[in-house]
């Protein structure tokens, strides 16, 4: 078995922690250096329903995307949520790291496990990263289909594909319009339109979209947008970073198991269509 340090060596390399945005939160939050590792638990997020799981699991470290404290705070009182987690993973010597932005913008990362998902070809980064010179990390992902599809045939593909979440994919655009070119990005993007406009795209698949950026990107051009839970765009990347720790599991001979969570954590649980006949007068803005 490994030790932990060596396996967050190993992550390291995946996604090194200098590549996290200046206001990001990576890296090791819990564990031991010297502790063995012999179960490793991906999951999106640190919340306790994923903690219980590698504690049931057996689990010696658990590997999210999203940080467990992304702000600073004076207290881990296992009387706030986030306090319980800090105590229940170290009571059951598990440890936690986050690979977050520094696994958005690596090669492979976030975004190019979401157009795997879609059986999308990854064409070049959406916004490259300016330190690599060989063009291949950066921010989302410019990719092409094998064969056109109209909108509704992407979004359809995009519910199909993805996790499946109260939200499903809410569409802006005409649905028959016909996509070559997709610009895809894990978790939020509505930062993205002007590289998405610049990229030629057809359409945008991400997530978190608000109603102000949307309604002007589409007041700016036809570009049609797909608009996914946050949680289903980031949870393809759980699979693809599994498969990249065992793959150095195997070349170093560790005796580890990786697992993935497949337990939804995503906020939102149910989703009622809507069904009125007549549009509301005197709605607010």
């Amino acid at each position: 078995m490994p030790r932990l340090s060596e396996v967050i060596a190993a992550l390291e390399n995946l996604w090194p922690a200098q590549r996290a945005e200046s206001w990001d939160a990576v890296g090791t939050v819990v564990g031991d250096p010297g502790q063995e590792v012999g179960r490793v638990l991906f999951a999106v997020d640190p919340v306790q329903e994923i903690v219980d799981e590698a504690v049931k699991l057996g689990a010696g470290l658990l590997v999210t995307h999203h940080p467990l404290y992304l702000r600073g705070t004076t207290t881990v009182a296992a009387s706030t949520f986030k306090g319980r987690v800090v105590h229940t993973l170290i009571k059951n010597d598990i440890a936690l790291h986050v690979a977050h932005t520094n696994a958005d913008t690596a090669d492979p990362g976030v975004s190019d496990a979401l157009a795997g998902a879609l059986d999308l070809r990854v064409v070049r980064p959406l916004v490259p990263d300016a330190t690599d010179p060989e063009g291949r990390r950066g921010l989302g992902r410019v990719c092409e289909l094998d064969h056109p599809l109209t909108v509704r045939e992407l979004a359809e593909r995009a519910a199909r594909c993805l996790p499946a979440t109260a939200q499903g994919i809410r569409v802006a655009g005409d649905p028959e319009a016909v996509v070559r070119t997709v610009a895809v990005s894990g978790g939020s993007g509505d930062s993205l339109f002007d590289a998405v406009r610049a990229a030629g795209a057809d359409a945008f698949l991400t997530a978190d979209l608000r109603h102000h950026p949307a309604s002007e990107a589409r007041a700016h051009s036809p570009l049609a947008l797909l608009d996914a839970a946050h949680w289903a765009t980031e949870w393809p990347w759980c699979e693809l970073a599994a498969a990249q720790l065992d793959e150095i599991s195997d070349r170093n001979g560790w005796d580890l198991r990786v697992h993935v969570s497949k337990t939804v954590t995503d906020p939102w649980t149910a989703h009622a269509a809507s069904t009125a006949t007549t549009s509301p007068s005197g709605a607010p803005n």
